[in-house]
């Protein structure tokens, strides 16, 4: 039998347990209280809805969790609006400067292209907070153009194509920017065994021996021969002195010479305000990292300037040649854009590396470098078209999303580029930044947002509130804590070896009343068998695995699904076997990311329209559609049309596409001209369409192995032969003469047949006939011819008689009868 006080104390008991659950089935799933938050700190890190109620004697002595729940909950439940823990996210721009409308003049050191520069954000963990960017290509801006040239012996006729560039080129480039300096420098590669001649008689002249080209100069690394100058004629006559070397593998050491014109900042003389652009022309590969080790190079670069005092890479024989990865920091670091000059069977290995170094572009290059001049001018309108942003020392913590609205003026989720502009055009771009978790305490963090090649830059600091302003109060020895514990934000945080909801209890006590609010339910085990019944509290046991807690020790951050063999992927936080995932990822282990910024297609769409972004991969389901975001697909509907424009562009420019810059962002893949088209092929979807002239282009579409897209294409649509004009018009006028005839034809059938017709109809009426007036008119007629008697004589009476007799009896030879009559009156008058 339980005593009275015992059956008291359950009964309350119960109460606050029922009350609890009714509460948590009105809300559904809370999340605030499902956390089992102890302190106001735990809170905040559950999720950004949650807030913290610090008032004193707010909810049950033992609904720690309670304090923790949705900001109208604790108010609907008696928090006051001043006791309530509930920071929120802020942006505040520390710094924004107008945009500037032109680069050259008196005030070009102060030229703005990107607008704010300065922000600072206050991030509460899990919640998300934005800004709006924007950037302009100003006009009339300075350029600085640096022309690195491949020496090689291959080289030789570029050499003497551009022995006269500089002028040229000054004329033409003053035509887009009144401020230009050009410089010049030159490469081969590394004067060492296995990459040029070494032995003894090519130390002077590699090309000894060498029929084709008997004199040249020694190998070298890189070599800076004129610095930045708006003096052209001083480029021309550096140019006139070069002469060609010999190196004996095909592979060149140029990007050892990108690096060195990269980071040689005071030596090239690159100007802080003015347009970087690194023209790298060669007809070969380059030589990558790694490499060196054939010629037992094994020190990496290390990504610093060595230039000697006669200005060459002093280096080049000590290190490795440099990475990608190193090539694009450092280009990225000094604001230079990289333009690959390359011949046509280089572009797709070029082509390939802009891909990988941000702020590059490559264009063909003629065999003699002819073209060279257009190739710039071309090259800098297109990077001039264009603004990419890029992030600098991203913090692990966040999570950056961006929307780009370029000239048309629509959001693309995703995208952090806006191409096709023109100079003065203006684009925005808004950033979303989320805070996943919390730092060390007063930390501040800062990371950098700019635009690629550009000087201007957008700096964020950013501090976290992790911390609640209630623990400003917090009182040492509270008397609210037995003054054997913290008071802070309405709880107790005891001394060791005390407990409760005042530190009344200490650790140990145990007996059979506290037993009971112990457990879970009838039956079940103490504290779930993880934790021991002390004070009429669960005190939990500690694991090597993680932290068990909850009421009942129900709960622990460490059972909770796994990805790879991490706890929540890394991309959440695990509260009582279920995974609570940060922002920006879902999932029962949360490695299913929502950002579909990789699922962009170059087009803008997500997926190419073939498909859906799942945890940031595309998965294809148009038939056939395949590639990382479904645009290689030749068996689609619409295949054949979409690379039909590409075909008008490419091969004739025409079409929608025919603008140059929307053509080369839209249409790359490969396309080859052939004279007949063979359609063996069964892995290739043959196209055909209809031009404006009545021609028929073919081509065939079809994926390689390796990935690329490939259009095999006629050379010249093809038209069938010109009618003889001879024969059309033979043929139009027998055409013209059958028919009459046939028509003449039917209408005689038809005016026969009608004839024949009517006389049938005649002939039957006829014969149907009865002369029923014939017997009165011989009677009268007989009368008259007996009173003319006596007139007539005997011979035309003869004839009347023989008359009548004839017209009495038959009654068909009327006619005759008159005219007989008519005759014997003639006669009697005679």
């Amino acid at each position: 039998m339980w005593s009275p006080w015992q059956l008291v104390y359950r009964t309350a008991f119960g109460c606050m347990v029922l009350e609890i659950f009714i509460h948590n089935v009105a809300q559904g799933l809370n999340v605030c209280m499902s956390g089992s938050a102890t302190s106001c700190e735990e809170c905040l890190l559950i999720s950004p809805s949650c807030a913290w109620c610090a008032q004193e004697e707010f909810g049950r002595a033992r609904t720690l969790t309670s304090r923790c729940d949705l900001s109208q909950n604790l108010q609907k439940r008696g928090c006051e609006a001043h006791n309530i823990e509930s920071p929120s996210s802020t942006t505040m721009v520390v710094k924004s400067e107008p945009l500037s409308s032109k680069g050259s003049g008196p005030t070009q050191y102060d030229v703005i292209q990107i607008m704010p520069q300065k922000i600072s954000l206050n991030l509460r963990p899990g919640d998300q907070t934005s800004f709006e960017v924007q950037v302009r290509q100003v006009e009339d801006y300075p350029v600085d153009l640096y022309y690195l040239m491949d020496l090689s012996l291959s080289m030789k006729d570029d050499l003497d194509t551009i022995r006269n560039l500089g002028t040229k080129l000054a004329d033409e480039m003053r035509k887009l920017t009144s401020n230009f300096r050009l410089g010049f420098g030159s490469f081969v590669d590394k004067n060492m065994s296995p990459f040029s001649y070494t032995a003894t008689k090519y130390q002077d002249n590699p090309c000894n021996g060498y029929k084709l080209f008997p004199n040249c100069v020694p190998s070298f690394g890189f070599r800076h021969l004129l610095s930045l100058t708006d003096k052209v004629d001083r480029f021309n006559e550096e140019v006139q002195k070069q002469m060609v070397s010999r190196n004996r593998d095909a592979p060149e050491g140029g990007f050892d010479a990108i690096l060195q014109a990269a980071v040689c900042k005071e030596r090239i003389g690159w100007r802080k305000e003015a347009f970087h652009l690194l023209v790298f022309a060669t007809d070969d590969v380059p030589h990558l990292a790694l490499d060196g080790k054939l010629g037992g190079l094994v020190q990496p670069h290390d990504g610093e300037c060595h230039m000697n005092e006669k200005n060459e890479y002093s280096g080049s024989t000590k290190m490795d040649y440099p990475s990608l990865a190193l090539l694009g920091e450092k280009l990225a670091e000094n604001n230079i854009y990289l333009i690959f000059a390359v011949t046509k069977r280089l572009y797709v290995i070029y082509k390939n590396f802009t891909a990988l170094i941000p702020g590059t572009t490559v264009e063909i290059l003629d065999q003699d470098s002819k073209n060279i001049i257009q190739l710039i001018v071309n090259a800098y309108n297109n990077i001039r078209s264009k603004v990419e942003l890029t992030v600098w020392d991203q913090p692990e913590d966040l999570s950056l999303s961006f929307t780009a609205t370029c000239q048309d003026g629509q959001p693309l989720p995703g995208l952090r580029k806006c191409a096709d502009l023109k100079i003065g055009d203006t684009v925005s771009f808004n950033v979303s930044v989320d805070a996943r978790g919390c730092p060390a305490p007063g930390t501040q963090q800062r990371f950098t947002i700019k635009p690629v090649g550009f000087k201007n830059r957008l700096e964020v600091s950013v501090d976290y509130r992790c911390a609640c302003g209630c623990t400003d109060q917090t009182q040492a020895n509270s008397s609210r804590c037995s003054s054997i514990g913290q008071y802070t934000c309405g709880t107790c945080r005891c001394d060791p070896g005390y407990l409760g909801a005042r530190c009344e209890c200490q650790e140990g006590e145990a007996g059979s009343m506290y037993l009971s609010a112990c457990r879970e339910a009838e039956g079940k085990q103490i504290c779930g068998g993880r934790g021991e019944c002390s004070c009429n509290q669960c005190l939990c046991y500690e694991s090597e695995f993680g932290k068990i807690y909850g009421t009942f020790c129900e709960c622990d951050d460490f059972s909770c699904a796994r990805h790879k063999g991490i706890l929540c992927s890394g991309h959440g936080e695990c509260h009582c076997g279920e995974c609570k995932c940060h922002a920006g990822y879902i999932g029962d282990n949360c490695n299913c990311s929502t950002d579909t910024s990789s699922c962009v297609s170059d087009d803008g769409k997500i997926c190419s329209g073939r498909g859906s972004c799942v945890c940031g991969h595309c998965q294809c389901t148009e038939p056939g559609a395949f590639g990382d975001t479904c645009e290689k697909c030749p068996t689609c509907p619409d295949a054949c049309g979409t690379k039909r424009e590409c075909i008008e562009c490419r091969l004739f420019d025409s079409g929608r596409l025919s603008d140059n810059q929307t053509c080369q962002r839209l249409c790359k893949d490969e396309i080859i001209t052939v004279e007949t088209l063979k359609t063996e092929d069964p892995n290739a979807v043959l196209c055909l369409y209809k031009t404006e002239n009545e021609c028929v282009m073919k081509f065939m579409y079809s994926e390689h192995a390796n990935g690329m897209s490939v259009l095999t294409a006629l050379k010249e649509p093809e038209c069938g032969a010109a009618p003889d004009a001879m024969t059309v018009l033979l043929a139009v006028v027998g055409s013209i003469l059958l028919v009459g005839i046939v028509l003449l034809a039917i209408w005689k059938l038809v005016i026969t047949v009608h004839d024949r017709r009517e006389f049938a109809r005649f002939q039957s009426a006829r014969c149907r006939a009865r002369y029923e007036m014939v017997r009165r008119m011989t009677i009268l007629f007989i009368t008259v011819i007996y009173s003319a008697f006596r007139k007539l004589t005997f011979s035309t009476f003869c004839c009347y008689s023989l008359n009548i007799n004839l017209f009495d009896v038959t009654g068909l030879h009327t006619v005759n009868v008159e005219l007989c009559f008519s005759k014997c009156l003639r006669m009697n008058k005679k």
